[in-house]
């Protein structure tokens, strides 16, 4: 099983720096290669770069009301629950389907209704 891991590419896990600018404000976000790939693949679903989606990201976050303490771990979730969500068939593996198309309130709400068998 670990083989899987151990033997991938190495430069998955490096990490590596990127500057962008929030509202004027320069800011850097570290994160292993494998999460700026995913994030890049989501940004170019909607037709935007990484700092774009990065910064709608944030504005979005704060809009809602979310305490973004920590951006980088919020990035790293947003990578992972893209995954997740295309392996439960929410989001289309096809990349050329616009994540801003997806019913967001029907996928939201059918998680709701699994937690709540879970619970």
């Amino acid at each position: 099983m670990c083989k899987l891991f151990v033997n991938a590419d190495p430069d998955l896990w490096v990490s590596c720096t990127h500057s962008l600018r929030i509202d004027g404000m320069v800011t850097s976000v570290r994160l292993e290669n494998c999460f700026w790939k995913i994030l890049e693949e989501i940004a170019a679903r909607d037709d935007m770069n990484v700092p774009q989606m990065i910064t709608r990201l944030y504005h979005e976050s704060i809009d809602a009301g979310h305490d973004l303490g920590n951006f980088t771990s919020f990035l790293r979730v947003c990578a992972m629950r893209y995954l997740a969500l295309q392996l439960s068939g929410d989001i289309p593996t096809r990349t050329d389907i616009p994540i801003g198309t997806l019913d967001a309130e029907r996928i939201l709400a059918q998680e709701a209704e699994q937690r709540k068998d879970v619970h």
